[in-house]
């Protein structure tokens, strides 16, 4: 694949707010389209006089983008500030994939911490599209509160296509019914087969780690837990080496990779 160095102009088709610092931005290509991508994958975004982020692609494999994006920073402000009709630069897909077809004929068991369900709302839709394939589709899910559960529109529709998705926060609010605690506390009660299971996890690393470990403590395999690791990426080409970690280039080497091969490098912190 040839690598893309410039930018390709897309226009805001829609844009959807998510919680308060959190939007869902709808797509459409002014230029040439990127090629299409795989859940997993990422974009660089450009905000234009701003500057440029790494933001994953939530929607499933296709040419269509959707891209979820919380305001963290003067580029992530920027773009979540953008209203409907405006110009936006996309460079990419990159990176590796969930490999979602991975797990057909077993359980896909989905976890996600906070922003990172934006990740693997791809990997979701694209299994329940083909749910016969899989056994079970399993998304659990956790968010500091009921107000910071992105995608909380849309649960209930996974619900009614298959999916056995359930809901934890960490403080809950006045009218909030449901789980409180650790997204790791739905393990128990996921009926987890470990021998039949592939797990895809995304969210804040040392979430990601706690809940790979207990994963295996359930007994899935090493190389059946697959994480999404984020580093500061700034090329996408594996160019710069901003985003190496121990000797894995993350835009090209990742973001997603098995817990086999990201559970020596998660003792490494970013500086």
């Amino acid at each position: 694949m040839t690598l893309q160095a410039v930018p390709a102009r897309y226009r805001i088709a829609s844009r959807t707010a998510e919680t308060h610092d959190t939007v869902t931005l709808g797509l459409e290509p002014l230029d040439r389209p990127i090629a299409p991508h795989r859940p997993g994958q990422f974009t660089m975004l450009y905000a234009f006089g701003v500057g440029e982020v790494p933001i994953s692609i939530s929607a499933p494999a296709g040419p269509g983008l959707v891209q979820t994006i919380r305001s963290v920073g003067a580029v992530t402000q920027a773009l979540c500030e953008a209203g409907q009709g405006q110009l936006i630069g996309v460079r990419g897909p990159y990176g590796t994939d969930w490999g979602v077809a991975d797990a057909a004929g077993r359980d896909l068991i989905v976890v996600a911490g906070g922003i990172g369900l934006a990740p693997l709302r791809g990997a979701v839709l694209a299994a329940l599209a083909d749910r016969e394939m899989y056994r079970r589709i399993v998304v659990l899910i956790g968010s500091r509160t009921p107000e910071e559960l992105v995608f909380a529109g849309e649960l209930e529709a996974w619900r009614a296509l298959g999916a056995d998705v359930r809901v934890t926060v960490d403080r809950a609010g006045a009218g909030w019914t449901g789980n409180v605690g650790v997204v790791t506390q739905l393990l128990d009660g996921a009926e987890i087969d470990p021998e039949e299971s592939l797990v895809l996890v995304c969210g804040p690393e040392v979430m990601m780690r706690l809940t790979a470990r207990a994963l295996c403590h359930h007994g899935v395999a090493p190389g059946d837990i697959r994480l999404s690791l984020e580093r500061n990426m700034r090329c996408g080409t594996a160019e710069c080496g901003h985003c190496q970690l121990g000797p894995l280039l993350l835009c090209r080497d990742g973001p997603v990779v098995s817990y086999q091969q990201a559970a020596p490098l998660l003792a490494v912190k970013e500086l």
